[in-house]
């Protein structure tokens, strides 16, 4: 079989993980700062953790009958979207975050932002809402948590910087000012390619 030349090594990608309690709105919050980062220019990824299996394929399709005959990938593409399915092993472990972050294309990514990975040594916002009864995910233990979105007024300690969650685009100059500025996308936002 031929060498296939592989693509040049590019910086890592800058990488936040969104971190709280279930219902405390990572989502929510990611949803709000994407606009607002999109504005200043980046071009972001999102990983979102899944705790159970999910299934995005069916039964039937094409792509679902020839995964089942044993391809490992699938890449679906059209002229609005593509999507690549990986099957794991049986039994395999979670993928961690930086292997799920190594798939994006560092040319066409500037930014990730992740919901979820508690565990992972990455830059941590954690998303607490004290009105939920429920303690905080990872703040204040983990040294990893650079920041606390919450609706309450809470006393954090530096280096960890208190974010108001009701104002997203707050929660996304924070990032911005965190990430790489030559990864942003010079002069603004970028055309579909």
């Amino acid at each position: 079989m031929k060498n296939i030349p592989r693509l040049a090594t590019h910086r890592p990608i800058p990488t936040f993980a969104f971190v709280g309690s279930s219902g405390s709105g990572k989502t929510t919050l990611i949803e709000g700062v994407l606009p607002f980062l999109q504005a200043h220019g980046y071009r972001v990824g999102v990983v979102k953790h899944a705790h159970r299996g999910f299934e995005i394929d069916r039964p039937g399709k094409d792509s679902h009958r020839v995964r089942r005959a044993g391809a490992v990938q699938v890449l679906l593409g059209s002229n609005r979207q593509w999507a690549l399915i990986g099957e794991q092993p049986p039994g395999a472990d979670d993928p961690r975050l930086q292997a799920l972050v190594a798939r994006f294309d560092p040319r066409e990514i500037d930014l990730v932002l992740a919901e979820g990975f508690s565990h992972e040594a990455v830059p941590k916002i954690e998303v607490f809402r004290p009105a939920h009864g429920r303690p905080p995910r990872c703040w204040p233990l983990d040294p990893d948590v650079v920041a606390v979105a919450s609706d309450a007024d809470l006393v954090v300690e530096p280096p960890v910087t208190r974010l108001e969650l009701n104002r997203p685009e707050s929660v996304a100059e924070f990032i911005a000012g965190r990430a790489s500025p030559e990864r942003r996308a010079v002069g603004g936002p970028r055309s579909g390619r």
